[in-house]
């Protein structure tokens, strides 16, 4: 080996390493219309292992977060894969509340094997409307009226024989009782007349006294009737009541043992229709009309004295013999038959209300009424048994949803509350339902930053969500991942009635799946921008009367999605060209170099050249960084000045001081600016100003750098070269225009096919560096120059020039440090 080094030497990128084609050559079908529809996932490989270990894993707490940027088809994924396990699975039970008769206020749950809730509806429904037709009728019939007859002579004959036994007795003595304005009271009689005051005055004294006393004895017999009487009274309505019962008791088993048959295997409902009996017995007269008893019938009530009986369904796992699903209207529910599976629910409105469930109220008289028939269901009840899905952030728009569903999950209960009562701020008596045992799977779906936030803050995530599928938006650039964009193509086509797609147009999504990852070795995953540029070529294809979708079409709708947004960028490059914002594109300038940035609008994001500006002089070693004095340069810019001091000390003051004041501007810049990707832009400007050498203006620059001089990967490269070209290309290409961009990106180059062909041509150039040396070289024209053993640069290189420039401001700072005292002193001497 001769030990020589290797010489670097500046070459532009060929033209194949600007953009990756899609080779046509790998399709063997002639149209989207010859593929089979797409069945397997596309780049989404961890994610559906995530999601098929949470539907599996029957455990608490195992729910799942699935976190993926929006449109990378995270719902519809978990929809997919939900439906196919949820189908296989049990139908969950039906659910409904009924009246709690000992406590109205607290409605019970009751369980129903599925599709049989809106059955025993109808058939208590119809047991009322039975009961109120057959109740009526045994109180008119014959037998009931004789027996009440019965009793009402019975109470008769035992008053008028008391009355009578007291009177007969009292007139074998010739006192009488009569009816007085006061009551019943005695008087005195003589030969069966009854005597007058005056009258019985003129009888002998004996007499008078002995008539009195035996009159005060049979007053206190008589009251002692009279206050038997409404005992009596009571004993007749008792046995009336008992007669009532009796007859209703018979009516009632009879129509409620056919119900206790057909629901002979629900203990808990048989349990109810025994409660609903006693309660019918027990308030017969809300079935009876009061008149038609006369007084001694109970009051018939209202209408609304019958909703006590009726049931609430919340949960309906049942279809129609048709396939029609279950109505709460629909008469034929006795003929349902349990539905396919469990339920899968999406809730796009997740308020706490929407999710547990509510309570309804009415306005009766001035006043909100409500009861166990305004209960209303929410999603938890829906998705009982099965799958549940929610958007993360729109759940957490909703006061108080998040709690309560995190209630539900740590209970493993619904309980219908508003949110007063949830924290105590309502003090009034309201409905206390019954919770419902909760079962479900829960699947959250929203950016990695709320999930992370989450997982950070709130203890019971991770408890409650121990599943995170997260959704990648990219995969490999692969055949077979090109041949799954064109199977997702075709399937979309046949679903939306779209147009087929040939060959190369294909190929050409496949290339924008590949600018939209930002690599030409990926492709994005965000199949919601795969999917509107299909339907948006589709519309251009139909316009210009086509029939199968081509590559032309395609790029029209790539450069129409463009247009549609540009407007910002269209200004930006106007104010360029007109000279209010200055960009050189030729000529050479000493401490100055066009930097590129990307501005992101949206979904649409686009490079804009923008003018860094360096200026030097003696000082403490300090790079200011004049972004961040005025507060527009963010954290990670500063850092990536503050990398720049330490590359300087390290190369050129290693083992002496940095005698340096330098400052650091984006010039024309009225915004914030962040990020390290123009950190090695600012050190060529640096270099530029220390070694008084002149940076060439036909050139931009993007790219970190690291302690090392080591020149590092920056995103948006694609935008940051457009941006530049666009602005030469409106000027005038000149052969010598270009941008420097790190090594580390050409993978990543997917450029447009005009920037491509420009430099096919000789009319633009990009310049792959690796190090700041490769960088300043090219920028300069100037060799950079590597040390030697004793650590010298060479004579006409640009780290000489730099090294001289940065030596200079030390001796001068010496020189400074000690001549100014010494001066100092003299002066005072001499006073």
């Amino acid at each position: 080996m001769s030990g020589k080094k290797t010489v670097w030497k500046p070459r532009a990128l060929p033209p194949e390493k600007l953009y990756t084609v899609c080779d046509t050559k790998q399709f063997t079908f002639k149209t989207t219309a010859d593929l089979d529809d797409l069945t397997s996932v596309v780049g989404q490989k961890r994610a559906v292992e995530a999601i098929e270990f949470a539907i599996g894993m029957r455990r608490k707490g195992y729910n799942l977060f699935a976190l993926g940027p929006t449109g990378t088809g995270k719902f519809s994924l978990l929809k997919r894969f939900i439906a196919k396990t949820a189908d296989e699975d049990p139908v969950p039970d039906d659910w409904c509340y009924v009246n709690n008769f000992d406590e109205p206020h607290r409605p019970r749950a009751l369980a129903l094997p599925a599709g049989r809730a809106r059955g025993f509806a109808v058939d208590m429904d119809n047991l009322i409307i039975d009961l109120q037709q057959a109740i009526p009728a045994v109180f008119e019939s014959e037998d009931y009226q004789n027996r009440k007859e019965k009793l009402a002579e019975s109470y008769k004959e035992r008053h008028e024989k008391a009355f009578s036994d007291l009177q007969k007795r009292a007139n074998a003595e010739d006192i009488t009782i009569v009816r007085t304005p006061m009551g019943l009271g005695l008087a005195p009689m003589k030969e069966g007349e009854v005597l007058s005051p005056d009258a019985f005055g003129e009888l002998p004294k004996d007499e008078q006294k002995k008539r009195k006393a035996r009159m005060e004895d049979f007053q206190r017999e008589l009251e002692g009737i009279l206050r038997e009487v409404p005992r009596w009274e009571k004993e007749q309505r008792e046995k009336i009541r008992e007669l009532n019962q009796d007859v209703v008791r018979r009516v009632v088993d009879h129509q409620i043992d056919e119900l206790e048959e057909t629901y002979k295997d629900i203990p808990a409902v048989l349990d109810y229709l025994e409660q609903v009996q006693a309660a019918v017995i027990e308030n017969l007269g809300d079935f009876i009309p009061g008149e038609a008893q006369g007084q001694n019938a109970p009051e018939g009530g209202g209408e609304s004295a019958f909703r006590a009986y009726r049931v609430n369904v919340i949960v309906d796992n049942c279809t129609s013999l048709e396939g029609e699903a279950c109505g709460e209207d629909d008469e034929k529910a006795v003929h349902h038959e349990a539905a396919k599976g469990a339920p899968v629910v999406y809730e796009d409105h997740p308020t706490m209300a929407n999710l547990v469930g509510r309570a309804e109220h009415l306005s009766h008289y001035g006043s909100l009424v409500t009861d166990f028939n305004l209960i209303k269901p929410g999603a938890l009840h829906r998705a009982n048994g099965g799958y549940l899905i929610l958007d993360a952030r729109n759940l957490f728009m909703q006061p108080f949803a998040w709690d309560a569903l995190k209630r539900t999950l740590r209970a493993q209960a619904i309980r219908i509350e508003s949110p007063g009562e949830s924290y105590g701020l309502v003090s009034t008596i309201t409905l206390e339902p019954e919770p419902i045992p909760f079962k479900a799977k829960v699947f959250l779906t929203g950016d990695p930053m709320l999930y992370y936030l989450l997982s950070r803050y709130d203890p019971d995530f991770k408890e409650l969500f121990k599943v995170a599928a997260d959704f990648d938006n990219r995969m490999d650039r692969t055949d077979d991942s090109a041949l799954q964009y064109a199977q997702l193509i075709a399937t979309l086509a046949r679903k939306e009635d779209l147009k087929p797609l040939d060959k190369k147009a294909v190929a050409r999504v496949v290339e924008h799946g590949a600018r939209l990852a930002d690599d030409a070795e990926k492709l994005s995953t965000h199949m919601g921008s795969i999917v509107d540029l299909v339907r948006e070529a589709d519309y251009i294809a139909g316009r210009e009367g086509r029939k199968t979708v081509g590559a032309q079409d395609v790029q029209a709708a790539i450069d129409a999605e463009v247009y549609r947004s540009d407007r910002i960028r269209e200004r930006i490059h106007e104010e360029i060209q007109r000279g209010t914002l200055v960009i050189d594109t030729t000529g050479e300038r000493v401490g100055e170099v066009n930097g590129l940035a990307v501005y992101q609008l949206d979904h649409f994001a686009f490079g804009r050249p923008s003018r860094i500006s360096c200026r030097v002089r003696i000082g403490k070693g300090e790079v200011v960084d004049i972004e961040r004095q005025v507060d527009l340069g963010g954290p990670l810019h500063t850092k990536g000045v503050l990398i720049l001091t330490s590359y300087l000390a390290t190369k050129f003051a290693l083992n002496k001081p940095l005698s340096l004041s330098a400052t650091l501007v984006f010039e024309q810049s009225y915004s914030g600016v962040e990020g390290d990707s123009a950190s090695s832009t600012e050190l060529y400007a640096l270099l530029s100003a220390l070694s008084d050498m002149p940076i060439k203006q036909n050139l931009a620059v993007t790219g970190s750098v690291d302690q090392n001089g080591r020149v590092q990967a920056i995103g948006g490269v694609n935008e940051k070269i457009e941006g530049f070209f666009d602005v030469c290309r409106t000027r005038g290409l000149t052969g010598d225009q270009g941008v420097l961009i790190p090594e580390a990106n050409v993978k990543h180059l997917m450029l447009r096919s005009d920037v491509v062909e420009a430099c096919r041509k000789g009319k633009f150039h990009i310049y792959p560096v690796a190090t700041i040396d490769q960088g300043i070289e090219i920028l300069t024209g100037v060799p950079a120059g590597e040390p030697d053993e004793s650590g010298a640069f060479p004579i006409a290189s640009v780290n000489r020039a730099v090294g001289a420039r940065l030596d200079a401001f030390t001796r001068k700072a010496h020189e400074f440090a000690t001549v100014a005292p010494r001066k100092g002193r003299k002066r005072r001497d001499d006073k």
